[in-house]
């Protein structure tokens, strides 16, 4: 008796799935904005957001005039992390170079260079624009560098070396590549937009097309009318996050490290609970304009401000930091990101696991209880 009743429970959520893959089909706008927009936005965003910075327009005051002061600006720019874009003889001058945007810095090189670095006392100073604070910090560190550099080969090897030295070594992002960074987080950014986009137009539309009331005289339950619906979205939202991690190794190069079960259950709880809340807004909203606002709202905004995709989460505000909390999108971020440079498994990353395991849950339930079975 249990198993032909469960039997019969299963055909109608098969019926309900096989009816919202005729609409599917049927809406051709759907499968791009499903398939083709996140791999598109993927690429425009991977390439267009970058904290990377090079090619920085240089401004060289070089007022020694010696074969030593000219091996110095050599040096700098040879990387072509700095390009040269003027030169002259007075600090004034290449000020106003900086407030014209032609140069990010200038490197004056003072008289008595030569003799300095003979010495071993040489010394130049560098201006730098700071209206871009992380351009002008990267600035910093990019000439510090060089100039040590050049500062050595001048002195022919002979640096004293200092009392303590460090030995800095970066792990899982070794060359600091904004595209590891970014891409995990852009992944879940996009699929959490996209998953409650196309489920927030499910319900509504149905309402607006007047067909309720014919799936209210159906012997469809409510949990069977919710899973139906979403099963063909679900199984969209999974090729999203193939074609999404595809483009991310085969464009960016971004590895995977870690477990693929847990990037799997990552995936599919994150998805299960973004759709369950595009699904939620559809059946409070029932007008498709209006749905679609609501989980612009509350899928845009909060996906990429308070999922540390771009701004690390300990940088908030204790109120933004709690609230965060509630951001599915935090805890998936931090999944792609521990699967796919880490190296993590499931032993690192069940908190995150069970987090998205209780949002997608709560969704669902919410989402089947508004669901009323009954025309207003």
């Amino acid at each position: 008796m249990a198993s032909s009743h469960a039997g019969r429970t299963l055909g109608r959520i098969l019926a309900m799935a096989g009816k919202e893959v005729l609409h599917i089909r049927r809406d051709i706008r759907t499968l791009y904005l499903a398939l083709a927009m996140p791999v598109l936005l993927l690429v425009l965003f991977g390439f267009g957001i970058s904290f990377d910075v090079d090619h920085l327009g240089l401004a060289v005051v070089d007022q020694d005039r010696t074969e030593q002061s000219r091996e110095l600006v050599r040096h700098v720019t040879a990387s072509e992390e700095f390009i040269q874009e003027w030169e002259g003889t007075s600090p004034e001058e290449a000020q106003r170079e900086l407030r014209r945007g032609r140069a990010i810095a200038v490197l004056v090189v003072p008289r008595g260079f030569a003799e300095d670095v003979a010495r071993g006392g040489a010394r130049v100073q560098l201006l730098v624009d700071g209206s871009d604070g992380n351009t002008a910090t990267q600035a910093l560190a990019k000439a510090q560098a060089l100039v040590d550099a050049a500062g050595r080969k001048l002195a022919g090897g002979e640096v004293r070396a200092p009392p303590l030295e460090v030995s800095l070594r970066t792990l899982f992002n070794p060359e600091g590549r904004s595209a590891l960074f970014l891409v995990p987080g852009l992944a879940a950014y996009l699929l959490a937009i996209v998953a409650v986009l196309i489920t927030a137009l499910t319900v509504a539309r149905e309402w607006e097309r007047g067909s309720m009331e014919q799936l209210f005289a159906t012997p469809v339950g409510r949990l069977e009318i919710v899973v139906g619906k979403l099963l063909p979205y679900l199984g969209i939202g999974l090729l999203q996050v193939l074609l999404v991690l595809t483009v991310g190794a085969w464009v960016f190069a971004v590895p995977v490290r870690g477990s693929l079960v847990a990037l799997g259950l990552g995936a599919l709880l994150f998805l299960v609970g973004m759709l369950g809340q595009g699904l939620l807004i559809s059946v409070v909203t029932r007008n498709q304009v209006v749905a679609t606002q609501v989980a612009t709202m509350t899928s845009v905004l909060p996906s990429m401000l308070l999922s540390g995709f771009i701004f690390p989460l300990e940088n908030l505000p204790l109120p933004l930091r709690v609230i965060s909390t509630l951001i599915p999108a935090r805890y998936f971020v931090a999944t792609l990101r521990g699967v796919l440079l880490r190296g993590n498994g499931l032993d690192v990353l069940w908190p995150q696991l069970v987090a998205l395991t209780l949002f997608a849950a709560l969704m669902l339930t919410v989402a089947t209880r508004r669901f009323q079975r009954r025309l207003d």
